[in-house]
């Protein structure tokens, strides 16, 4: 599979902020939404075996390991083999998806985080999804002004999600105005500033 990265850090968002984390960066996104943080990622990466990866991971003796993007889901039939192996050994899997791509394939082995695209990313994803999502699942919405706070109250109110969500500020937005607009419309989220970004770190 198309690789961009592998590295240990602390998981900055989600429902695991805080863990320490292995991730594993697919390369490739068929979205160009205008605040990505990892444009590196949409394209290029280094074929890498599915053995090579587990030997790389190995090292380490995770307990949690999180595939991202990219969308990861772009290359769901090579990455199925991966999440087989890590989910034998009993480590913590997290997929974090846009949103596009059904991930029911990844369920079996898997936590999603999917993604919806708000009005300011300049993209959408199929909202038909989130009634996949399960109580182990979560839904993230990186929100930049109030027209995107806006439609999150929109989607959450025309969708019944069994996951959990989170309202993740573009990094640099306005705090205060979005978590006033959580408030006073007494919206079912947590607010959720993204660590790694806050510690400096990946």
């Amino acid at each position: 599979m198309k690789i961009a990265e592998i590295f240990k850090s602390l998981q900055g968002e989600g429902v695991r902020q805080g863990t320490p984390c292995i991730f594993i960066r697919l390369a490739g996104c068929n979205l160009a939404c205008r605040w990505c943080d990892t444009q590196y990622a949409r394209s290029g990466g280094t074929e890498t075996s599915c053995d090579k990866i587990l030997e790389e991971i190995w090292k380490e003796n995770p307990r949690s390991v999180c595939i991202t993007g990219g969308e990861p889901l772009l290359q769901t039939d090579v990455l199925l083999p991966l999440l087989a192996s890590l989910h034998k050994r009993g480590i913590t899997i997290d997929i974090e998806t846009n949103g596009t791509i059904d991930f029911s394939p990844v369920q079996p082995f898997a936590a999603v985080c999917m993604d919806v695209k708000c009005p300011s990313s300049g993209e959408r994803s199929d909202l038909s999804l989130l009634a996949r999502i399960r109580p182990t699942d979560s839904v993230k919405f990186v929100v930049g002004d109030l027209a995107d706070c806006r439609y999150a109250q929109e989607v959450l109110a025309r969708h019944a999600i069994a996951g959990e969500c989170f309202l993740s500020p573009v990094y640099g937005t306005d705090c205060d105005t979005i978590v006033r607009f959580i408030l006073d419309n007494n919206l079912p989220v947590r607010f959720q500033l993204q660590l790694h970004k806050i510690l400096g770190v990946k």
